[in-house]
């Protein structure tokens, strides 16, 4: 009975409790508190929300404790004989809310424990004089509990945005296996130890390799192609044994200079037997004067050369046989081609029947000369200011060919042209001296046949061209050849043909008429006529002008002295210094030709000359003089009225020693060769006459052969005579 009586009130219990938790959650409801717990723990929370609201409305505590207690009478008078049934419903009530509330256990138990004390005093005292409320526990509660609840929303808010950084991580330690050699030094290994490798032959190791011959044909091809076969050659490697070895490797430049040397040589003795198979002619005979053992006329009987005067004349210093001849426009022109142009034919006086080479251009020409070093290059200065340069190892198929009376001829076109310069470096007026500059030659030159030996087809280094116009305008020319031809032509270089390999590089320019004359000479404006270097120093220079002074100056501007060479007679005299030569073995000496007929001998550091002769020539122009290129002693001159004169001071100091009248035609200009080098005593006088005719007269042996100390005897007259 006791068992079911307890049973019984614990269910009406549960149904006052179920009662009491849908007011206290309606109650909840109004009041506007929320929780997110469900179950169990929402029943605790709402039945808590009522003391938390007698707290907040503390201040109406009496009225509300008033009406609990009217409940609590109207419950007593109710109920008052269920007292027991209600106590142990409460019991039970304090008991679950002790749980739910409680998280920890021992906390739990504990206020339990109080709880079931307080209710059960409560109880006693609810019995007798009511309920007992403690608002501070509920409130120390219920403050925590909002504290807890706000953490909770705050860090379920905070936990979706925060994150951890993995970005940066790094290793505390980083150890790596250690290998046998290395732990086996660590334990075994000492400081007076020494590591050595040995080879235990277990590298070496045979192998089978396959080394089969690789065969090569050589096939040979012709570009462009002048038939149906350009190419040929073995069809496989058997043929080449039968149709015999290879072709073996040819220097094709050496080949080409050798046969070009043959061909010279059987060329000049084809000629030499020509000449002694025919009979002389009487004419031979009578052009061989006084003063020449023998004489041979160059054979200008051309087509082309018809009609041509000849302003210059030039020996090669390199090969001595080599002549230069310039022929300008002839008297009657027509419709030819060449008649508008002008020529210089170079000769090799061993083969006079023709010129080797035919060389063309615009403008007439003044002036030529061959380069210093080879005879390769040909320079020329025209009356239109231009200097010309032609590179004679081009190839004849660059330049236009032309059949004259049954011969092929071809005529060479400029190579370099200074045409080709915008700028104001170039000559504006006629060009009257060329002049090459270079060091010493050299010593051991080849005097062959060959004009174009193998080591002048090899580039040599620039030297320099100086031409000099008719204002005094001093131009210094570097002779560049280029590694490369290029056949499309230069882009740059507007005056370099295209293929050519020689240009003119501008170096300086220098104004001989204010640099050379001082002011009393400069007001009367002296010309410039002609010009030459000094071979042992070509750092000096003299001009020779139109009053009778000779100037003396250097490439670099520096101060010489004496700055004048002065005739003897010390006024100035409309005098034109004609012809300067210097002296060709060693000495500072040089011969100055007048246009009234006086020679004198200067050397370069004295202003006034050691000789001068004034009525040699009876008041003629000298147009040529020249010293001779065996003697020291002997020199050449030539007037206006075409008599040579010969002096040799070693026998008269005084007179010319021979004088020879040319008495067929006039001759404008003269030059001589020779071999200074051998002792044969070989000299010839050339001649060109005004009908274009050349000449080539040998002069007797005793102005030719030299005499022992010949250079120191004249050497002492000269000492004597200043």
């Amino acid at each position: 009975m006791s068992h079911q009586v307890v049973r019984t009130v614990k269910d009406k219990g549960k149904l006052v409790e179920t009662e009491n938790m849908d007011t206290r959650q309606e109650e909840v409801k109004d009041t506007h508190i929320s929780n997110p717990d469900t179950g169990l723990e929402d029943f605790s929370l709402n039945y808590e929300d009522d003391f938390e609201v007698y707290e907040d409305d503390f201040e109406d505590d009496e009225d509300k404790s008033g009406e609990v207690g009217d409940v609590e009478e109207n419950l007593r008078d109710v109920q008052f004989s269920r007292t027991s049934e209600i106590e142990e419903i409460q019991r039970a009530i304090t008991a679950e809310n002790d749980r739910i509330f409680t998280p920890l256990p021992k906390k739990l138990e504990n206020e339990k424990k109080e709880g079931v004390i307080e209710r059960q005093d409560s109880s006693v005292r609810s019995s007798f004089c009511g309920i007992f409320m403690d608002f501070q526990m509920a409130n120390q509660r219920q403050s925590s509990r909002s504290m807890a609840s706000k953490q909770k929303k705050r860090s379920s808010e905070l936990l979706p945005l925060i994150d951890l950084d993995f970005s940066v991580s790094f290793s505390l330690l980083d150890l790596p296996p250690v290998n046998e050699y290395d732990m086996y030094i660590r334990n075994f290994g000492k400081m007076n130890t020494k590591q050595a490798y040995v080879q235990c032959n277990e590298d070496n190791l045979d192998r089978d390799i396959q080394t089969e011959e690789v065969e090569t044909l050589e096939k040979w091809t012709q570009h462009p192609g002048e038939s149906a076969l350009v190419s040929g050659g073995p069809i496989n490697s058997q043929d080449t044994s039968v149709h015999g070895a290879p072709t073996p490797k040819i220097d094709s430049q050496r080949l080409a200079n050798f046969l070009r040397s043959a061909c010279q040589v059987i060329a000049v003795l084809l000629e030499e037997d020509q000449v002694a198979t025919q009979p002389r002619k009487p004419r031979s005979q009578q052009t061989s004067l006084s003063i020449s053992d023998s004489c041979f006329q160059l054979n200008t009987n051309q087509p082309f050369l018809h009609g041509r005067k000849i302003p210059c004349l030039y020996v090669s210093q390199v090969q001595r046989q080599t002549l230069l001849s310039a022929h300008g426009l002839p008297e009657k022109a027509n419709e030819d081609l060449l008649s508008r142009k002008s020529l210089i034919c170079v000769w090799n006086i061993w083969q006079p029947s023709s010129p080797q080479k035919v060389l063309i251009c615009d403008s007439e020409v003044i002036c030529c000369c061959f380069s210093p070093s080879k005879a390769t290059l040909v320079f020329a200065g025209t009356v239109d200011g231009s200097l010309l340069v032609w590179d004679l190892r081009e190839d004849s198929r660059m330049h236009p060919c032309m059949m004259i009376s049954g011969t092929e001829w071809t005529f060479r076109v400029p190579t370099f042209s200074t045409d080709g310069i915008l700028n104001s470096v170039n000559h504006t007026s006629p060009i009257l001296a060329v002049e090459p500059v270079s060091t010493s030659l050299k010593s051991d030159h080849s005097y062959g046949l060959s004009s174009l030996s193998y080591q002048e087809e090899m580039s040599g280094p620039p030297f320099q061209i100086a031409s000099m116009d008719e204002n005094g305008i001093l131009n210094m020319w570097v002779v560049v050849e280029l590694q490369k031809a290029d056949l499309a032509g230069s882009q740059t270089d507007l005056g370099l043909v295209p293929g050519g390999k020689v240009k003119l590089v501008h170096s300086s320019t220098m104004e001989l008429s204010n640099s050379l004359f001082p002011k009393e000479i400069s007001h009367r404006m002296p010309q410039t006529l002609t010009i030459k270097f000094l071979s042992s120093n070509p750092n000096h220079f003299i001009v020779g002008t139109n009053v009778g002074l000779v100037g003396h100056g250097t490439r670099h501007d520096l101060k010489v002295v004496p700055k004048l060479f002065r005739p003897q007679e010390s006024r100035l005299r409309s005098i034109s210094i004609t012809a300067i030569d210097f002296f060709p073995f060693g000495k500072p000496l040089f011969l100055v030709g007048c246009s009234d007929g006086s020679i004198r001998l200067h050397q370069m550091t004295s202003e006034y000359p050691l000789m001068q002769w004034n009525d040699s020539t009876k008041g003629q122009p000298i147009i040529a003089l020249q010293w001779a290129l065996t003697r020291p002693a002997v020199f050449f001159a030539l007037d206006a009225s075409s008599n040579i004169y010969i002096w040799d001071l070693l026998e008269n100091d005084l007179l010319p020693v021979a004088k020879q009248t040319i008495p067929s035609e006039r001759v404008v200009t003269m030059t001589l060769l020779g071999e200074p080098e051998k002792a044969n005593g070989l000299l010839g006088i050339v001649l060109a006459k005004e009908s274009g005719q050349i000449d080539i007269q040998y002069v007797k042996k005793r102005w030719a052969l030299p005499q022992p100390e010949e250079s120191d005897k004249l050497y002492s007259i000269l000492l004597q005579s200043f």
